[in-house]
């Protein structure tokens, strides 16, 4: 068993087509060694000081350090490469007209550290979701080189297709082995988890992740980067973290502190003192300022 590995210039339909066969796909060298450097260097101030797990699914020689949005500003430009948001956005546009960021974190896992259980991310929302519907697009990022003997992440090829019961024997189990600054691409619903790092160096990725728009996300974008660091975003990246209406009437606020007339139903962008971009759909208070009914609101007219 093994993955594809396909070269960034390969494109979006070649992506997607390796996904929907193996539900994992490696595309190598995306990040040159400057880029790749910046990345590490702004992170590791904040991964020294990240503890080491407390269990053994999340690693108990491994450290885990998210926030990335708001810590590193070199994470933003990941979060926002065309490859990859191009990719994820063509291949969750079947359940959602818009995708959010679930998940940025480094995983650091040293020598030691045994392999993770295998496991499906999806189940960060139980198995309440069909199995039908693909709720997240993943990505790791090679800040080190990843090979077997370091921990490269181990996938289970077309795992995504199988029942959840089916489990999986030891020959069906690959790793993503690629050079530092490649990427490995796979969906929410195959199996995989890190790997044993048998070997005397440590190994770094960065996980970023993007979901649904209509979902809660794994990590509390809000929290992670607030509206006072949000507010300095590009604005696509402001919707991303998800200071944006996912659709009609989702997300929303009112100002509890107004006491000014037409503050009850606000887009989420006015929280960081600006309006929707144009073209981003009709919110539930551009169609209130329009004057529709609650009827219309409800019917087919919208």
């Amino acid at each position: 068993m093994a993955l594809q590995t396909l070269k960034p210039d390969a494109g979006t339909g070649a992506f997607l087509e390796a996904m929907n066969q193996d539900g994992a796909v490696i595309v190598c060298d995306l990040l040159d060694d400057a880029a790749r450097k910046q990345m590490t260097d702004e992170v590791m101030p904040f991964i020294v000081r990240t503890p080491h797990g407390n269990d053994d699914f999340v690693g108990r020689k491994t450290q885990r350090t998210g926030a990335l949005v708001a810590r590193t500003p070199a994470c933003r430009g990941l979060v926002m490469r065309d490859e990859v948001l191009g990719t994820a956005r063509e291949f969750l546009s079947p359940f959602s007209r818009k995708i959010i960021l679930h998940l940025t974190q480094t995983i650091y896992i040293h020598p030691g550290q045994g392999a993770q259980p295998l496991h499906r991310d999806r189940l960060a929302w139980g198995t309440y979701l069909p199995p039908d519907i693909e709720p997240q697009f993943n990505t790791i990022w090679a800040l080190t080189d990843f090979s077997a003997r370091n921990g490269a992440t181990r996938v289970v090829p077309g795992s995504h297709r199988w029942a959840w019961e089916q489990r999986a024997a030891p020959e069906q189990i690959c790793q993503a082995e690629m050079s530092a600054g490649s990427v490995l691409f796979y969906s929410g619903s195959v199996l995989h988890s890190g790997g044993e790092n048998r070997s005397d160096q440590s190994r770094l990725g960065l996980n970023i992740t993007y979901c649904l728009g209509w979902l809660r996300q794994e990590e509390n974008q809000y929290l992670s980067c607030p509206p006072h660091i949000a507010r300095d975003l590009d604005p696509e990246l402001q919707e991303l973290l998800g200071y944006t209406q996912g659709d009609y009437a989702l997300g929303y606020f009112s100002d509890p502190d107004s006491s000014e007339p037409g503050r009850e139903i606000l887009p989420p962008e006015m929280a960081l003192g600006r309006m929707p971009r144009r073209g981003q759909g009709r919110s539930l208070s551009d169609l209130t300022s329009e004057g529709l009914t609650a009827d219309q609101l409800n019917g087919d007219q919208i």
